[in-house]
């Protein structure tokens, strides 16, 4: 599930009808969840953020903290905690416990989870139906490594004699989920991140160790000699408190290759005293600092990331995509507690110094920002800040090139043998079953021909038709009292023959692919007129083509500057876009530059025209 990088089309925070929503569809999935443990993953006064990647995927996070839920499909059917999730609520999921710390290197490496590396209690088999959420647990310590959904139910898996996948891992410790809030402090937990061992096996205490001592009230982990862990001075556990916490880490040897390190979990709880990862910093600043730092982001994120070609943008995307990124680091940045108390607020408040023009969209009740005067004073004065290009940026650069790689469509027609051509196809050894091009079908044809020496010794641009070939291309097609042909021009031949066989598409977008039968149908755009002289566009056959009809909308949306809606086709399958406004010639040029598609499958109707 987050095995690559898949960028996000829009993100922005949740309204508190979303939010209302989506609590209950967690407290509904995840029954074990009390309404304590809701509102320590989902905090009453903290803003819920959602992302909506390009494979669907929505990921909802704690703005400015950590993902806690990703919902598969985008429409609320397959919600999954985080690892983070399972961390500050450990017993929010049922869990397979691993036999030993064997496996749990290929669990953390993606694998998904089969029923020999399961630990059956004594008791027996958990009681389980298919398509369950459940997560993976090592021996010696309660913190969950992954979680995904059961492929199986248990009274089928007793039949099977435990024996296949168990567990379809959808995210795990150390993917790139976890990897997008790598650097922060572990949330709330009673288990964390601590070290990096040498050995997979140790990703699992055994039961009986020694080789820690919790007694005192320090702990330091170091590696000896023999590559094992060694912890020197001591810990008082039960004085610890769950939100005090700090990821420990240990010197690595030079002379080590990566392939032999390996992420570890362990169930040490260690004070934060760091304090620049404390969430509070900002208590300590005062409203006009807050607004100073306000600005000194917007400025920063002017001059670095909104490109006046990306313009107009709603609001809520300028502040989560552009300024919150610009912020200093180990800062946290609230509207909330600056003078403005309101994002739309602050907005009208630089549209009145000159710096920004904005516009009240009023069916989203949204600030639009619809350009930015770089001639202005606060702007031309501003310096903004060189900030180095660290190893961790590097994903974001390949994240783009896949972005761009994602929008590449090709578009191919392929044919199955039917009844009619099988013999031709049996004849020369080819398989019937196989999806075949125009030119491989021609080659099969030609080779048969060659084979059977079909061609006409005194002309040869004709072909000699014989009892099969002729039955291949004519046979239901002549009608009765017609004589068959005898012979075919070989310009003739190859269309006539590849018409005989099922048509079928294949469509591909970067690393996604689809094969249909029968041909590929067009994109429909359709422009009509509306109550007060209104247009609207509508756009719909979208799915053929790889494209997913939420995250264009957003897309369109933020380019035409207009309101968009999805909605389903009404007795068909598939969905449909409503753009406000007359926009069918530039969509259709927006279809062709940017997602490729070729303009012999769009088929624009436009019925304002006269």
């Amino acid at each position: 599930m987050f095995k690559k990088v898949v960028e996000a089309k829009t993100q922005q925070r949740l309204s508190g009808a979303d939010r209302k929503k989506l609590r209950r569809n967690i407290k509904d999935k995840f029954p074990r969840a009390s309404d304590s443990d809701l509102d320590a993953l989902l905090p009453p006064k903290a803003e819920i953020t959602v992302a909506k990647l390009q494979n669907r995927v929505h990921v909802y996070s704690v703005e400015g903290g950590y993902p806690m839920f990703f919902d598969v499909d985008g429409r609320g059917s397959e919600i999954f905690p985080s690892v983070y999730a399972l961390w500050t609520i450990p017993e929010l999921l049922p869990a397979f416990m691993l036999k030993g710390g064997e496996v749990s290197p290929f669990i953390i490496g993606g694998a998904d989870l089969m029923f020999p590396g399961i630990k059956v209690p004594p008791e027996g088999l958990p009681s389980f139906v298919a398509g369950e959420p459940w997560a993976v647990k090592v021996p010696g310590n309660p913190a969950p490594i992954a979680v995904g959904s059961t492929t199986m139910s248990s009274t089928e898996a007793l039949k099977a004699g435990l024996r296949g996948k168990a567990l379809r891992i959808t995210h795990y410790y150390r993917d790139l989920l976890w990897e997008s809030v790598e650097g922060h402090p572990v949330p709330n937990a009673g288990f964390y991140e601590d070290a990096v061992f040498e050995d997979p096996s140790l990703l699992s205490l055994p039961e009986n160790s020694d080789s820690t001592e919790i007694v005192g009230e320090t702990s330091i982990v170091q590696p000896n000699n023999t590559g094992s862990i060694e912890v020197d001075g001591s810990l008082d556990v039960n004085e610890l408190q769950a939100d005090s916490i700090r990821a420990l880490t240990i010197p690595n040897d030079e002379n080590d290759t990566a392939s032999a390190i390996t992420a570890g979990v362990a169930d040490l709880k260690i004070p934060d005293s760091s304090p620049a990862n404390d969430p509070n910093d900002q208590h300590s600043l005062s409203t006009a600092d807050i607004d100073l730092l306000l600005d000194k982001c917007l400025l920063q994120a002017l001059h670095t990331t909104v490109k006046d070609k990306e313009l107009p943008i709603p609001g809520s995307t300028l502040w989560s995509n552009h300024v919150l990124p610009c912020r200093p680091p180990g800062t946290t940045l609230d509207i909330k507690k600056s003078s403005y108390k309101k994002l739309s607020k602050w907005l009208h408040a630089k549209s009145s110094s000159g710096l920004l023009s904005v516009k009240e969209d009023k069916y989203k009740k949204e600030v639009m920002l619809l350009s930015v005067n770089r001639k202005h004073a606060d702007y031309a004065s501003f310096k903004p800040e060189r900030r180095p290009v660290e190893k961790s940026e590097q994903p974001s650069v390949h994240s783009a090139n896949e972005v761009r790689s994602s929008k590449t469509l090709e578009v191919a027609e392929i044919y199955k043998p039917s009844v009619h051509v099988n013999p031709i196809f049996s004849s020369v050894g080819a398989d019937t079953g196989k999806l075949y091009s125009a030119s491989e079908a021609h080659d099969i044809v030609f080779e048969y021909i060659e084979k059977q020496n079909l061609v006409k010794p005194t002309n040869k641009s004709i072909v000699v038709l014989d009892a099969i070939l002729c039955d291949a291309l004519f046979k239901g097609v002549i009608k009765k009292g017609t004589t068959y042909p005898t012979e075919i021009h070989k310009k003739d031949l190859g269309t006539a023959f590849v018409s005989r066989m099922q048509p079928h598409h294949v469509v591909t977008r970067g690393n996604e692919s689809m094969v249909r039968k029968g041909g590929l149908k067009p994109i429909q755009l359709l422009t009509e007129r509306r109550q007060g002289n209104k247009k609207v566009t509508k756009l719909s056959g979208i799915e053929s083509f790889l494209m997913d009809a939420d995250a264009l909308a957003s897309e369109l949306q933020k380019k035409f500057a207009c309101s968009t809606t999805v909605g389903e086709l009404p007795g068909k399958k598939g969905h449909e876009v409503l753009i406000q406004g007359g926009v069918i010639d530039d969509l259709a040029k927006h279809l062709i530059e940017q997602y490729g598609v070729p303009k012999r499958y769009i088929e624009v109707l436009d019925k304002t025209r006269k």
